[in-house]
Order: structure tokens, then C-alpha cells, then sequence
């Protein structure tokens, strides 16, 4: 036997409040949609159809609870369509031609009404249809879930619907008339018919002129200042530039305000978007590309899914293809700046910089463009890739920080102009640059690279050196550490330490054992073995004094002494961690030079003493 489920109305409206609308203030947005859905639905009866929606507040003079009158002159309701649609939760009036005339009506769920619940305990509803037998029907809702119809004792001159909503105790605040004021114009002011708010003997319009990007304007520039206004009204933010948006998939047209600063790289703008010129959200994170975090925009569609909550649009292939569009309308906007001012595209990038290199890194027609405005820093200052590739016929760069540290500082005193490709994106585009740009060179570049660019020694140099080079060769063997000797800039270096990425790996994995188990640690000593690539090295700058000066050492305990504290300040410069080996090198070699010291500093007291 079948059974069927059974629906709490009390339950589900505590779902609307506290789950699927973001506040009590969502019951005039969603009388709002039903007034712009009828009137709407009666054009089509009738095409000349103006249509006009009022809004009465009626405060009682005992101090009561106010009431609030929600009035439209659209297509109104006959009785099977009450008991259809106002009391079966998930039907909607506009479902069987849905599909057909999609960009016709805002809901779709049949659960719009029951947001009034939110806001107060009873709603009566009196109606009249254009298309019925010309009565007048009153329904009487409450929120137990009973309802009552009947033909109503007032009936209305002409086909409509009015609302009536007492408010509940708790809620009063959401029907005050300043209250009701600011919701009026934030949901309904692009509408496209009057919406008349009355309270006492006062009346105004809440809509306003239609939508600003749509009016005309007597130049270029009038329009551009009137969108930064109103782009200052919406967001309250002084915007540098704004940007005209429109696709055909899901009519969706608008306009994208440059932000003056640039967020965070993870934030995701909101933006405010009308779905058929009523609000739907302030928050829709879904309308534009990923990269496009540098613009905030308004925008209305026609044709695009709403959420049940109709708070944001639903994720669907409609969506996708106007999110492609309107990301083309951005990337034509930032190509144009390319073309026509690039002081303003290197003022944007300045702003921007991570959203234009993500959408050069996604499009090689925009890449080509602005790859060439980019600026890197460089080991010899911050410099755009197009004056680096005219002063160097190869880019070379590190793609890790601690990797253009440890560069840097040698490099640059050689004259060698290495880019630090460690920020975001930057790697990415260097290594593209090839694909896209004929001709172009591009190396990545490490520590195990500056030696070769270093001067030789003289054969006297050599012979001078030899005692050096072979003591420190014993000494760093252990280490799998090789050792030579040259020239190099800046003079106050004493040693250089460099390694492959293989080399790296090797030393990180070395650390790695000594802090493991004996399992782990025999898996290690197997990953090490199979591991290529060529020894570290560490290079002497016979530039330096002090290099100089241990040259020439007779006393080969201080030699070995000198050396191994010298590989451990290279190593401890190079950003590279030690490990327990040479943790154990560093405390001897402490030990030992203030042991040296304290033999040959004359202190002596220590003997004669004893």
C-alpha cells in the first residue's frame, strides 16, 4: 500500500528562515517576483499592458501591529489555480511554459509566498483573474498549514491581486515605513513598471529610471562618469575604471568596475546581479572567470537559472557559456589597453598583476600582448621581460625563492641578471614563453650554474692553492662534496656552496634518514643510491682575504679546521638546512677555534696557574 508524505508547513518555513533566505526582509522580494510574474503573464494576454505594483502601509492608531496591502494589476488567479498553486509547496504558475518562455518569469519553485510566513502569522490574499468568471476570491492562509477560499464580500473593480500581511510582534521592525522603503528600491528599483509606496497620506516611487548602462549619454565620457557614480552608490567604493558587459547566452548585459586596490589572490568577488531587473543577490561569487578578481560588477539577466533560495544563479551550461562571454568582454577591454594605452595597462598591471597573468596564462593571443609589460624582480633590480630580453638574449630564472636567494647577491656582482620566478604565476609564463613567442630563449638557473661564469685562477694562483684544495677535499669527502677554487664577485664571500636539484634532493633525503627508523631509513639509503645527477661543490673565492690568508696556513689542523666552518657557513647562507653530521661539524668547529683562540691570545693564565 502507498502512502504520502505529509509536509509540516511550520517545519518547512523554519527551512525558509533559517536554511535557504538570507533574512525576514526576502518576504518583499518574493511578493515583488509574484507581482512581476503576473503582470508579465497578463501582457501576454494583453500586449499594451502597463502594469503598476503598490505597496500600503497601514499603521493603527491603538498601537497595533501594522499591516501591510501588496497590491499589482496582473493576471490574478482563478480557483483551481488557488488551490493549485498557493497550497501545493514546489508547484508553480509558470512551470508548464517554463521551458517555452523561460525569460518570461522569475519563479519556478512555488515557494516564494510562504516567505511572508517568515514575517507574519496569517496572509489573506484577495484575487481577481483576467482570465476566470470575473469573481472576486478571497484565500486565507495560515502558517498551521490550513487555508480557507471563498468568494470575497468586496470584490475588486478590475483583475489583480492584493496581499494583506499583519505583522507579527517580533517582526514589526520589518514593516516600518523606511524599512519598507529601502527594500522596495533594493529588490524592485530596476523594474520596469511603477512600484508606489503609501504610507499615511504620502506617496513616492520606489523604481527607478531603469538600468544606468542602458540610458543615453552625450559622450563617451559623460558615460563613463555616470557608471563610476553609480558604481560608487552600489559599492560604495571610489572604482578607477569600468567596463561595459554583455552575452548573448543567458542576456545577460551590465558593468565591471576596476577595483582600486588589489584583493587577496584567493578572495572571490561578489557582485550584484538582477535576474529579469530583480535584485537577486548582492553576493553572486559564479558569474565571472576565476581570474577576473580585479573587477566588481552589476549586471542583469534575463535567461539564466536561479537557486531555489533565488539568491544566486544555478550552475548550468547557460551560466558557463555567459561566464565565457563575459570574460571575453574583460580580456577585449585589457587587449584594447594593450593597444590604445599601455601606461594605463602598466598602471593595471601595477594594481592587477595576478589576475592579468592568470588570464595571459590561459589565453596565448592576450599573452603575447602583455608578457612584454610584465615587470620581474631580477638579481639586478625589478625590470619588465621586455627590456631583460633586449639587454639578454636568454632568460634565465629560479623558480623557488630560497633557489634565488642563494643567486642573488653572486649573480648580480658578476653581472648575471637571473629572474625570481617564485611568485605566483611566474614560472608558468616564463616557461611559456617559447611556445608562444618565436625565437625566445628560456633556462631555468641555480647555484650549480654561477661557477661556471667565475674567472680561473693564474698557474701561480693554482700552485698557491693546492694545499688548500687538497685539505678541503679530505675534509668534505664524508660530505660528498666536491671543492674548487676561482674568482668571483662579491669579494666579502668567502665560499660559495652549490648543488643540482638532484644534489638537493640527495641532501634533503640524507637529513631525512638520520631522523628515521631503521625501515625508513634503508628505504632512503635505496632512493639515494638510485639518485643521479652531479656532486654538490663547494667553490673558494680567492677574492676574499681571509681565502687568501688560510691559503697560506702551515698549521694543517687550523687549515681543516678553517674549512669545515667555512662549508658550514655556505651551507647555512645557502637557505640549506643542516644536517646531523654537520650540526656535529658546526659545535666541534666552535669548540675548536675558541679553543685555538684561547692557546694563542695570551691569556695563559690558565697554565701557570696549574
Amino acid at each position: 500500500m502507498d502512502h504520502r508524505f505529509q509536509v509540516s508547513l511550520r517545519g518547512v518555513i523554519d527551512l525558509l528562515s533559517h536554511h535557504l533566505y538570507s533574512s525576514p526582509g526576502v518576504y518583499l522580494r518574493e511578493l515583488l517576483q509574484n507581482a512581476t510574474d503576473a503582470i508579465r503573464a497578463r501582457q501576454h494576454l494583453e500586449p499594451e499592458h502597463q502594469g503598476t505594483v503598490r505597496l500600503e502601509l497601514v499603521e493603527k492608531q491603538d498601537g497595533g501591529p501594522p499591516t501591510l496591502v501588496f497590491s499589482d494589476d496582473g493576471v490574478g488567479l482563478t480557483e483551481e489555480e488557488i488551490h493549485r498553486f498557493l497550497a501545493t509547496i514546489g508547484e508553480s504558475s509558470k512551470r508548464e511554459a517554463l521551458e517555452d518562455r523561460r525569460k518570461d518569469f522569475i519563479g519556478q519553485f512555488g515557494i516564494g509566498l510562504l516567505s511572508c510566513f517568515m514575517v507574519c502569522d496569517e496572509l489573506l490574499l484577495v484575487t481577481r483573474s483576467a482570465r476566470g468568471d470575473g469573481r472576486t476570491l478571497e484565500w486565507r492562509g495560515r502558517h498551521d498549514g490550513t487555508y480557507a477560499v471563498r468568494v470575497s464580500e468586496h470584490p475588486l473593480e478590475r483583475p489583480g491581486t492584493q496581499v494583506f500581511l499583519v505583522a507579527r510582534a517580533d517582526m514589526v521592525e520589518w514593516f516600518a515605513p523606511e524599512r519598507l522603503r529601502q527594500l522596495g528600491r533594493h529588490y524592485g528599483g530596476l523594474l520596469p513598471f511603477p512600484i508606489q509606496l503609501t504610507v499615511g497620506a504620502e506617496q513616492e516611487r520606489l523604481d527607478l529610471d531603469g538600468a544606468p548602462w542602458r540610458r543615453d549619454y552625450e559622450s563617451a565620457s559623460e558615460r563613463r562618469k555616470a557608471m563610476l557614480e553609480y558604481g560608487r552608490e552600489v559599492f560604495e567604493t571610489d572604482f578607477i575604471d569600468c567596463i561595459p558587459l554583455r552575452s548573448q547566452a543567458g542576456d545577460v548585459d551590465g558593468v565591471a568596475f576596476v577595483l582600486p586596490a588589489s584583493p587577496h589572490f584567493n578572495s572571490k568577488q561578489k557582485h550584484r546581479v538582477y535576474l529579469k531587473h530583480m535584485l537577486l543577490s548582492e553576493s553572486a561569487e559564479n558569474l565571472l572567470p576565476e581570474w577576473a578578481f580585479f573587477v566588481k560588477c552589476v549586471v542583469n539577466a534575463n535567461a539564466l537559472r536561479p537557486t531555489a533560495s533565488r539568491e544566486s544563479f544555478y550552475e548550468d551550461g547557460a551560466l558557463a557559456q555567459a561566464r565565457e562571454a563575459l570574460g571575453h568582454g574583460l580580456r577585449k577591454y585589457l587587449v584594447d589597453l594593450a593597444h590604445e594605452d599601455p601606461r594605463a595597462l602598466q598602471r593595471l598591471i601595477g594594481l592587477h598583476g595576478l589576475s592579468i597573468k592568470a588570464l595571459a596564462l590561459d589565453d596565448d593571443d592576450f599573452y603575447r600582448l602583455v608578457i612584454g609589460w610584465l615587470p620581474f624582480e631580477t638579481s639586478l633590480g625589478v625590470t619588465t621581460l621586455a627590456e631583460y630580453r633586449r639587454a639578454y638574449p636568454v632568460v634565465r630564472f629560479t623558480a623557488t625563492l630560497d633557489g634565488f636567494r642563494q643567486v642573488a647577491r653572486v649573480a648580480g656582482a658578476q653581472g648575471l641578471c637571473i629572474i625570481n620566478a617564485a611568485y605566483t604565476h611566474d614560472a608558468a609564463l616564463l616557461e611559456k614563453l617559447p611556445h608562444v613567442v618565436e625565437g625566445a630563449q628560456v633556462e631555468p638557473f641555480s647555484a650549480a650554474d654561477l661557477p661556471q661564469s667565475f674567472e680561473e685562477l693564474t698557474m701561480d694562483e693554482r700552485d698557491a692553492v693546492f694545499p688548500l684544495l687538497r685539505t678541503a677535499e679530505q675534509v668534505l669527502a664524508p660530505f660528498h662534496c666536491g671543492v674548487v677554487v676561482k674568482k668571483f664577485f662579491p669579494a666579502e664571500v668567502p665560499t660559495l656552496y652549490s648543488a643540482d636539484e638532484e644534489g638537493a634532493f640527495r641532501r634533503d633525503a640524507e637529513r631525512a634518514r638520520d631522523e628515521s627508523d631503521d625501515l625508513y631509513a634503508s628505504v632512503l639509503e635505496g632512493v639515494m643510491a638510485a639518485a643521479g645527477g652531479e656532486p654538490a661543490q663547494l667553490c673558494f673565492n680567492l677574492h676574499n682575504p681571509v681565502v687568501r690568508r688560510l691559503a697560506a696556513v702551515t698549521d694543517r689542523n687550523m687549515m681543516k679546521l678553517s674549512v669545515e666552518m667555512l662549508y658550514v657557513q655556505a651551507l647555512l647562507l645557502g637557505q640549506h638546512p643542516l644536517n646531523a653530521q654537520e650540526m656535529t661539524l658546526l659545535n666541534q668547529g666552535l669548540l675548536g677555534l675558541i679553543s685555538a683562540q684561547l692557546g694563542t691570545g695570551g691569556s695563559g693564565g690558565g697554565e701557570g696557574d696549574g
